[in-house]
């Protein structure tokens, strides 16, 4: 696969954000990289690192982003960004399906008002 100047800008980019045991498998001579990628991807947090991941992909061409969105190895899990003292995260979003528990009576004091 031959890399483009903007591909080559992500994938620096990607190296800077990972964590440093992810650091030596991404290099530009590694012939596994975009699927190492695809793997930390799928178990990432960081919003992001998963989007520079995706726009990589989609730079790739052909067979990568039918990978990257294939979620057959994946639990079926909804994710929503969520903002905390300014540092934006993925977390798993509360399945719809689940009724809240809502209590018919107020309660004051320990008392059930009615």
């Amino acid at each position: 696969m031959q890399y483009t100047k903007p591909m080559i800008e992500l994938v620096f980019e990607i190296r800077r954000r990972v964590p440093s045991d992810i650091k030596p498998s991404i290099k530009l001579a590694n012939p596994d990289l975009l699927q190492e990628l695809i793997t930390y991807y799928r178990g990432s947090r960081d919003v992001v690192t998963k989007a520079l991941t995706k726009e990589l992909v989609h730079l790739a061409g052909a067979p990568w982003p039918d990978r990257l969105e294939n979620k057959s190895l994946d639990a079926p899990t909804r994710q929503v960004t969520k903002v905390y003292r300014g540092q934006v995260t993925l977390v798993e979003a509360p399945s719809p399906d689940k009724p809240k528990k809502v209590s018919p009576n107020r309660i004051y004091r320990g008392q059930i008002m009615d």
